[in-house]
């Protein structure tokens, strides 16, 4: 396989993680019954996929290529990890980088690959689980050595075919999982990973069977101790620095992992009852980014009862159990509020994990007082394929906006959602008289809807990444309505004809910079008035610039304003997505 053929791999696994994520997120119940190991792995695969992608456009055709595209999608992944699953994965592409030199990818690479990732993962987590995404990645190491043939294609299937066999297996040995009837998620998809290479190999995908879903899930015991789910990228550190932050985070929680991309940078993450215990270890370990927190309920009690699914646990198995959770909604601070975001999700960004169905951890065996959450859902005017993929991948229902949307539309999309309560995105697409009749028609005895002051995309984008759907509706639009009031935004534009403005008359071609929707900004053509917009839109601070990009965007422009941000912005981050809207060439968001 050349970078090419590698890049066809992550697409393929783009597109596997996409159809299975749901399937995926059912199955999960260890190490956190959070429902979006899916979600995550999904999130994790589209920044490396995003990263080699760009990689392999500025590679030459030949075999550095490879070399060029897989180093891409490893550290990709590694800075846009999402949770426990995506950090794992991330190190199953750093291995495909660390074997990669120069020439193509093999079979006697792929062996070489996997052995590397299993080393890596387990040097990585605290507290290895067997049972888990770590035993079926050792499987699938020994199917593949032990195959006799060379030829990629068919060691491939042999991975992935003890991949599968393993992953059968994991209810046997993880109790958790016994007992809710699922295999592994995390396992699952890392068999989705194996298999789509399979496909690009074959031609053909393998058939694998259709795994139970658990038959329910048990609400959250209430009185838990407070939990959360920290993870933060770091740099500026060694490995020395990176075992003692290992160890003092074990000390502090449990499912630890902190893994590296090889280039410098690592992703950590942690459950633990000290969130800012957890923030303070990394910032003794080098320099933090993209810090997120989740807020997870630690729960005592489950639901017992007959019929529930679940029973108590026995002395045998309380190891199992100690690692449950529930992720009761999301905190976020300063630059991490973000999607983790997908290309690196933050995004992010990025929103964040939020809507949750979630269960309780085994204990006492005294039973549950269930606390559903809120029946709510979000919908989203969004223009553009790609950024309408950024904004359902966070759960939001999108209404096209492609071309001009009215207040009709609009507001038969609000009845068409299914949820009791409905927060409204508009990104711009409506005038505030129109919106206000909107949200009076649409509100009814049986659904309350709240429209959020969104004026743009990448507002809509900060929003979401604060979506909470445990908390109260008023509480969430507020929360959410913040986010986008403080993210400041601004369009680039090329000037189709000579009009006067409020900083002068441009003429057909020039790049017109508007920040908000009054141009501020006309130069010579579009890349100039981007670095002259950033100039202005970072002259009163910011952390966070997300570049959502437009079709018509010139080709290497994300890049060119994401290295002039880098350049004379010291510590601020940079997040590109291909938005594919038409208009702007480029939405900047600042946080």
């Amino acid at each position: 396989m050349d970078g090419t053929a590698l890049l066809r791999w992550g697409r393929t696994c783009l597109a596997g993680l996409a159809h299975r994520r749901e399937e995926i997120n059912a199955l999960n119940v260890f190490p956190v019954p959070d429902a979006d190991t899916g979600t995550n792995l999904l999130a994790t695969m589209r920044a490396a996929v995003e990263a080699g992608e760009a990689a392999g456009a500025r590679a030459h055709a030949d075999g550095s290529a490879a070399r060029a595209v897989a180093v891409a999608m490893a550290h990709g992944a590694t800075v846009g990890a999402r949770g426990n699953s995506g950090i794992i994965l991330s190190q199953v592409l750093r291995g495909v980088a660390d074997v990669v030199d120069g020439g193509p990818f093999t079979g006697d690479s792929l062996r070489a690959a996997l052995a590397r990732a299993s080393g890596l993962v387990r040097e990585a987590l605290s507290v290895p689980i067997e049972g888990t995404i770590l035993t079926v990645l050792d499987c699938a190491t020994a199917a593949a050595a032990r195959c006799p043939d060379q030829e990629l294609a068919t060691v491939a299937l042999a991975a992935a075919d003890g991949a599968a066999e393993a992953l059968g297996d994991t209810p046997f040995q993880l109790g958790v999982l016994r007992r809710a009837g699922v295999v592994d998620a995390g396992a699952r998809g890392l068999v989705v990973l194996l298999d789509s290479l399979v496909t690009v190999t074959r031609g053909e995908a393998p058939t694998r069977p259709e795994y139970p879903r658990p038959a329910a899930r048990s609400a959250p015991a209430g009185g838990g101790e407070p939990q959360y789910e920290v993870m933060y990228l770091l740099a500026d550190s060694d490995e020395r620095r990176v075992a003692a932050l290992r160890a003092r985070l074990g000390e502090l929680g449990d499912s630890v992992v902190v893994v590296g991309d090889g280039l410098g940078s690592w992703s950590a993450h942690v459950h633990c009852a000290d969130a800012g215990a957890a923030v303070e270890a990394g910032i003794a370990a080098g320099a933090l980014s993209r810090i997120r927190i989740e807020n997870v309920l630690r729960t005592s009690h489950a639901d017992t009862s007959p019929g529930s699914g679940i029973v108590a646990d026995d002395p045998g198995e309380r190891a199992d159990s100690a690692d449950l959770g529930a992720l009761a909604g999301v905190e976020a601070s300063g630059s991490c509020t973000r999607l983790a975001r997908t290309s690196g999700i933050a995004g992010s960004a990025p929103a964040a994990d939020t809507n949750h169905v979630v269960a309780g951890a085994l204990g006492s065996g005294a039973a549950a007082t269930p606390e559903v959450p809120a029946d709510r859902g979000i919908l989203a005017v969004v223009a553009g394929a790609g950024a309408a993929a950024l904004f359902e991948d966070a759960g939001a229902v999108v209404l096209a906006g492609d071309d001009p949307v009215t207040a009709t539309a609009l507001l038969s999309a609000i009845r068409r959602m299914p949820n009791r309560e409905v927060l409204v995105l508009p990104n711009g697409a409506l005038p505030a008289h129109e919106l206000v009749a909107v949200g009076v028609a649409a509100r009814d005895a049986r659904r309350d809807v709240l429209l959020l002051p969104s004026a743009s995309m990448v507002q809509g984008l900060a929003a979401l990444a604060v979506h909470d759907r445990g908390r109260i509706a008023v509480d969430d639009a507020f929360a959410m309505s913040e986010a986008a009031a403080t993210t400041r935004w601004g369009s680039l534009r090329a000037a189709t004809e000579r009009a006067l403005t409020m900083v002068g008359t441009c003429e057909p071609g020039d790049g017109l910079g508007l920040a908000g929707h009054d141009v501020v900004v006309i130069e010579r053509d579009v890349r100039a008035a981007g670095r002259t917009l950033l100039d202005r839109l970072l002259a009163f601070g910011g952390e966070l610039v997300t570049l959502l990009m437009g079709a018509a965007a010139p080709d290497g422009l994300g890049d060119e304003l994401a290295a002039h941000v880098e350049q004379n912005y010291p510590g601020v981050e940079v997040i590109v997505y291909s938005g594919g809207q038409h208009g702007d060439s480029v939405q900047i968001g600042v946080e």
